[in-house]
């Protein structure tokens, strides 16, 4: 390969290595490994007292359990005589079969494999003449515990929530949905960090062609690293010219397992603690956990309530800067008197005014997710204050405006997708700068905009709008209201799921 020119720095190709490692498997090659490395220990040790059998073993410091090693290795290792007085060949066969106190033992054969097993905690058994390498999982368990969703509270649900180990989230996965058909499988990311990422699915149920597709954009995720949520979700959906999520994120092991008997395809990493469900389609996001744990007619009144906010935060900053600076006559004659009458003293046009509002609406929420909890509260009551009240008695902006853009941040607040919501917040500065250029024409214009851009979007092959585009919409209308639990007979026919019947 050769150079690719970015300007005139030349950036020199990036190939993947394999082998990763050209070292021999033995305890010289570990530790040429491992150089300069002070958690990395070698440990010798006879068979049963004889100081002509002796072993090695390699491990990681902080990675293994040294208690379970020390009783499980090194405790049959020293007492039983069967493994000295057998010949070389015997006595390791023995040990790979189970003369060793461990249920996960593999054989080794190359430098790659053995390193890996060592950052994931495993103990290397380095017997003389054997043909293999012996690796035993001894990890530690140390990790953060279970505790309760705090971006998705469970007001009638399970109060369990994932966590950054792989291992325990498809434990949660698994407790929460029985079935023998639940499928994973894993594949390494990330040259550096060697991050397990699992895709999960229920076979019979979910589309195999999806699945192969996100199995074959995580092999094509050729990076260093991958450390954040945003890293996995950016090359995991492939389009990074929209700013609406095209995966719905969750930290709930039941709503993830939810999505799994839906028909979608699950995707874990290590290190985070969430999940990925694909296909993302709009009637997902509006959807909230609760709604199934709610009785059908109230969750049906919720979600047409969502629908109406989305709107409401979308649109009314733009169409009252469109209607206040072009189309007076929209405006019936007490309240247009109201409006001059509170504006007349603010020296800015209506369209400044609810832009920089709308920026500062911004910057307050901003500041509060990046302070700690307690200095957070106080910017937002500092900037409520200096934005709200100070500025309209300071004849800075006018009352109606401050109540508009008020109103506007809030209903954004109703959507159980809060990356949808940012998506509709951006869109928002957009319609409301297309309304103080050109009125209503520009607000149409930029609404329509935002139809043809939604409409073209794809999340594994499957319509953004689902379900208001698939199938000719038919099944928009129950994205609106829930159907009782007893009539939802049949799964998505947009998600093409190998078995659409959900019940009897």
């Amino acid at each position: 390969m050769g150079l690719f020119h970015r300007g005139k720095t030349p950036v020199p190709p990036h190939p993947r290595k394999e082998p990763r490692l050209e070292v021999p498997l033995t305890v010289e090659g570990m530790k040429q490994v491992f150089a300069d490395c002070v958690d990395f220990a070698v440990r010798e040790a006879e068979l049963a007292g004889d100081a002509k059998k002796r072993v090695s073993m390699c491990y990681i410091g902080g990675m293994v359990k040294l208690e379970r090693a020390s009783e499980y290795i090194l405790r049959p290792l020293a007492q039983d005589s069967t493994l000295r007085d057998a010949p070389p060949q015997e006595a390791w066969r023995r040990m790979a079969d189970g003369a060793l106190y461990n249920l996960m033992v593999e054989r080794r054969t190359t430098a790659d494999q053995a390193v890996q097993d060592l950052i994931g905690g495993n103990l290397l058994l380095f017997f003389p003449g054997a043909p293999a390498v012996l690796s035993f999982y001894m990890a530690t368990e140390d990790k953060r515990s279970i505790g309760a969703p705090e971006n998705e509270p469970a007001v009638k649900g399970a109060r369990d929530a994932f966590v950054e180990n792989l291992r325990t989230n498809t434990s949660l996965v698994r407790r929460h949905l029985r079935a023998p058909e639940l499928r994973i499988r894993e594949q390494i990311v990330g040259r550096q960090t060697l991050t397990p990422v699992d895709v999960l699915w229920l076979d019979g149920i979910a589309d195999p062609a999806t699945v192969a597709r996100v199995e074959r954009r995580l092999a094509a995720m050729d990076i260093d690293a991958l450390l954040s949520a945003g890293e996995l979700e950016e090359y995991l959906v492939g389009d990074n010219t929209t700013a609406f999520p095209l995966a719905l994120h969750t930290e709930r092991p039941d709503r993830f397992c939810a999505g799994l008997a839906d028909g979608r395809v699950g995707i874990l990493a290590e290190g985070l603690a969430l999940g990925y469900l694909v296909p993302g389609t709009v009637g997902q996001f509006f959807r909230a956990p609760e709604d199934k744990a709610l009785n059908y007619l109230m969750a049906s009144a919720l979600t047409v309530l969502r629908y109406l906010c989305v709107l409401i935060t979308l649109l009314l900053p733009a169409l009252y800067v469109a209607v206040v600076t072009f189309h007076q006559e929209m405006i019936p004659t007490r309240l247009a008197l109201s409006i001059i009458a509170a504006k007349q003293d603010v020296p800015f046009l209506t369209a400044i005014e609810a832009l920089v509002l709308l920026a500062a609406f911004e910057i307050l929420q901003e500041a509060g997710l990046r302070l700690p909890p307690a200095v957070g509260h106080t910017v937002s009551i500092i900037g409520g204050l200096v934005v709200g009240t100070a500025a309209v008695e300071a004849k800075i902006v006018s009352p109606a405006v401050l109540i508009i853009v008020s109103a506007a941040g809030i209903t954004g607040y109703t959507m159980p997708s809060q990356e949808f919501a940012a998506a509709l917040r951006l869109w928002r500065f957009l319609l409301t700068l297309l309304s103080s250029v050109a009125g209503l024409f520009g607000l149409v214009m930029g609404g329509a905009g935002l139809i043809i851009h939604l409409a073209r979007l794809e999340s594994f092959g499957v319509p953004y709008l689902t379900p208001f585009a698939a199938d000719g919409g038919e099944e928009g209308l129950y994205a609106l209201i829930r159907r009782p639990l007893d009539r939802i007979k049949l799964r998505e026919k947009a998600l093409n799921t190998k078995n659409r019947r959900r019940q009897r």
